[in-house]
Parts: C-alpha cells; sequence; structure tokens
C-alpha cells in the first residue's frame, strides 16, 4: 500500500469513527429529554475507554505490549486503565 493510498484509508476510517461516535452522541443526548446534566465529557470518555481497550486487547490477543503501542500509551499506563476498567 502507497503512501497515499495508506492516508486515503485512515481517512476514511477515521471519518466512519467520528461519524459513529456523533451519532451515538446525538442518539444520548435524545435520551435526556430536555433535562441537564453535569460532567457529560468525563462520562463520554469514560464510556468509550473501557469498550476501546477491550476491543483493542482483543486486536491484540491479549498481548499488553502489542495493544499499548497501538494505543500510545506506555504499558504501565495501559495497565491501570485496564485496572480501573476491571479488564486485567
Amino acid at each position: 500500500m502507497t503512501h497515499s493510498n495508506a492516508a486515503e484509508q485512515q481517512d476514511r476510517q477515521e471519518g466512519g469513527l467520528k461519524r459513529a461516535v456523533e451519532g451515538a452522541v446525538r442518539e444520548f443526548m435524545e435520551t435526556l429529554d430536555g433535562e441537564d446534566t453535569s460532567d457529560f465529557y468525563n462520562l463520554v470518555l469514560s464510556e468509550v475507554e473501557e469498550p476501546l481497550l477491550r476491543v483493542v486487547l482483543e486486536y491484540c490477543s491479549n498481548n499488553q505490549s502489542r495493544a499499548a503501542e497501538l494505543l500510545g500509551l506506555n504499558r504501565g499506563t495501559l495497565r491501570k486503565k485496564l485496572r480501573q476498567h476491571n479488564l486485567l
């Protein structure tokens, strides 16, 4: 795959992820039915982080070093996050 093809593929993948997240956030906002919420930013991040970690671990066959590299985290940070989400 050439560099330009790889860049185009990454743009398509990121666009799809952005659309999926946007749709999920809009759907959640509709369930609020006009009620206020606080700390919505942290709520969304915590809801996204657990499945992200789980799927990446599956993709990496539970190899934490490989998963940490793929995520751009150091292994210690990954392990801390895995403990926070009871994924160890």
